[in-house]
């Protein structure tokens, strides 16, 4: 027989007849995307929850909003006191 024309089955097996490299398994493949599409869907989630957490938080309390609210509380009471000293 020929080169070329081996039925030798090993040869058949681990590669073709110039030597190249068999592709790899598509498992091999499906492993890869599985886990690159793991990755990218963690990231996500991981920013999604980073930007819910910076939107939910509370700004801090204004000192100036709290003395003007008090300053109106103040100011209603006195003048509930001023219509109960009219009225009595």
């Amino acid at each position: 027989m020929g080169e070329g024309l081996s039925t030798d089955t090993t040869a058949r097996a681990t590669g073709s007849e110039n030597g190249a490299v068999p592709a790899q398994p598509v498992r091999a493949s499906n492993a890869w995307r599985t886990l690159a599409f793991i990755g990218i869907a963690a990231a996500t989630a991981g920013l999604a929850f980073a930007v819910v957490r910076m939107t939910m938080r509370r700004p801090p309390a204004d000192p100036t909003a709290e003395r003007i609210q008090s300053l109106i509380d103040e100011a209603n009471r006195l003048l509930k006191q001023l219509d109960e000293e009219k009225g009595g």
